[in-house]
């Protein structure tokens, strides 16, 4: 594992869009945030290109990455937005370039690609939360999100309980280990290749957005049948916006779907964490150590830089 440092006031931050055309009528406000922060912005060179539904076509928005990673003034890369893309530059990503310049990386959604192949390609803990100008830059951004920014100027462990949220045990127990996952679809994508999420005695986060219960069904069904759900250590259940909860005479509910595929795992799994497509978003590292308890419906995760 490879914590990045810490961000201080006054250093320097870049701005890509490795997936979709960002909304760039937010990017001001979002801007501005960071300014606020006492962070200094640099935009990636291609990031307000449009080529089709992706920001710049796989080169353009392959040398933005790169290019951040390589500056030595940037100290931090924030994405812009998701959407649909980030899976096409995998490949080609130079990850030694990464690993040698250790940086903080945030994002989510789509970015969840990004997410699983530095992590397990570097060793390097990112950081799944809001992105500028899909998030940051809207009106209804709120300040129990922005808060969670300040885990990247100083160390400390995130304890989510309910206080934040009311958190549903769908089994009991209590195990640690580092959190992977992220947006579940995008999880489902990679099997098969070689950036296929490895589960083995880890904590694994999945939420989505706008996916109706048979469609969580299947891609819960797929990492069950891939030995993802065996190989961790425990589940954690975050948001799944837009998604019908209620039993209906065509549908099961979302409560249902968790008990057909958790309720006899012998570790612990809880649901209702506000991460994910939601307001609040709660920030989380990923790749540092956390554990997970039903009996304190707790999560503890560990700080994401030194």
């Amino acid at each position: 594992m490879i914590k990045p440092g810490r961000l201080n006031p006054g250093d320097t931050v870049g701005v890509i869009a490795p997936a979709s055309p960002p909304d760039l009528k937010n990017l001001d406000k979002a801007l501005s945030f960071l300014e606020s922060l006492g962070l200094k912005v640099k935009l990636g060179a291609h990031m307000k290109k449009k080529h089709g539904y992706l920001a710049g076509n796989d080169e353009e928005r392959l040398e933005d990455f790169h290019h951040m990673f390589q500056d030595p003034e940037v100290s931090a890369i924030f994405c812009a937005g998701g959407g649909y893309g980030t899976g096409r530059i995998v490949s080609t990503i130079d990850y030694a370039l990464v690993k040698d310049n250790p940086k903080i990386f945030w994002g989510y959604s789509d970015i969840t690609c990004l997410h699983t192949a530095i992590r397990q390609e570097t060793g390097l803990v990112t950081f799944h939360g809001p992105m500028l100008c899909s998030d940051v830059g809207k009106e209804d951004f709120d300040e129990e999100s922005k808060k969670m920014f300040q885990q990247l100027f100083e160390p400390e462990v995130i304890h989510y309980n309910e206080r934040l949220s009311p958190l549903e045990v769908i089994t009991e127990g209590e195990a640690s280990g580092e959190v992977v996952g992220g947006n579940l679809s995008l999880l489902v994508n990679t099997m098969g290749t070689p950036y296929e999420i490895d589960t083995k005695g880890k904590l694994l986060f999945m939420e989505d957005v706008g996916e109706q219960p048979y469609r969580l069904d299947s891609f819960f069904n797929q990492l069950k049948l891939a030995g993802k759900f065996e190989d961790a250590a425990g589940i954690i259940l975050g948001d799944f916006s837009g998604t019908k909860t209620e039993e209906s005479e065509d549908s099961l509910s979302l409560v249902q779907v968790y008990e057909d595929y958790f309720s006899r795992l012998n570790k612990p799994v809880l649901a209702g964490f506000k991460i994910g497509h939601c307001l609040p978003h709660y920030s989380i590292p990923l790749g540092t150590e956390a554990v997970l308890s039903s009996h304190k419906k707790s999560l503890l995760i560990q700080s994401g830089v030194y």
